[in-house]
Formats: structure tokens, C-alpha cells, sequence
């Protein structure tokens, strides 16, 4: 099993800047890929960006591509994203998820792994 926790969420205002953190414990060996999702109110969990957790591929949503930058750091086994002008559609509860498989994937279904969320809230 993989151990999740988010932290880093909070209120903030239009084009402001705010980072998330993700940190994994466990059979941490077993992951090969993290990725972020975020839950609107009332709508449906929408990918955000993923990362190789040894490298390799990262892929972004469109919608986030040029703001948000996803990392990690192994040594600690943490993964961060950092959101950059970040508007009120970013408002969110922002999900940190493992997957054990070798492909890239930006399904919410392939994830094996899920933290409990954080609540990111960007006001106008």
C-alpha cells in the first residue's frame, strides 16, 4: 500500500501564485507515475498534470499548461505542484494520486492511489 497526504491548499486571489505538496510513504518502490487531479463543486474529477516518479514523461491539461508546474523530489518522496496565476475557475479540492503501472495516463480510473485532498480557493 501507498500512503498519500496533500498539504499546501488555501484562499487565495486572482494571479496569485500557491504550491502543493504530496507526500508518499509505504511500498513507495511500486510507483512509477504521480499525478494531480481537482474536484469542482458538483462536477466530476478532472485530471491536472502527471509526473514519472523516476522521470521520464509529464503531461499537463490544457487547461493548466503555462501556469502549473508539477515536480518531485525522491529523496523525500514528495511530489509538488506549483500554480502560478492562478484564476477563480482553478478553485478546486486539488487530489494527489500514485499509479503503479509504466504507462502515462491521465485517467482518474488508473490511479491505484488517492490523498484526501486539499481545498485551493481563488478569489476574484
Amino acid at each position: 500500500q501507498v500512503q498519500l497526504v496533500e498539504s499546501g491548499g488555501g484562499l487565495v486571489q486572482t494571479g496569485d501564485s500557491l504550491s502543493l505538496s504530496c507526500a508518499a510513504s509505504g511500498r513507495t518502490f511500486s510507483i512509477n507515475y504521480m499525478g494531480w487531479f481537482r474536484q469542482a463543486p458538483a462536477q466530476g474529477r478532472e485530471f491536472v498534470a502527471t509526473n514519472g516518479w523516476s522521470g521520464g514523461l509529464t503531461y499537463y491539461a490544457a487547461s493548466v499548461k503555462g501556469r502549473f508546474t508539477i515536480s518531485r523530489d525522491n529523496a523525500k518522496n514528495t511530489v509538488y505542484l506549483q500554480m502560478n496565476n492562478l484564476k477563480p475557475v482553478d478553485t478546486s479540492v486539488y487530489y494527489c494520486a500514485a499509479r503503479s503501472s509504466v504507462w502515462l495516463s491521465m485517467a482518474e480510473g488508473e490511479y491505484d492511489y488517492w490523498g484526501q485532498g486539499t481545498q485551493v480557493t481563488v478569489s476574484s
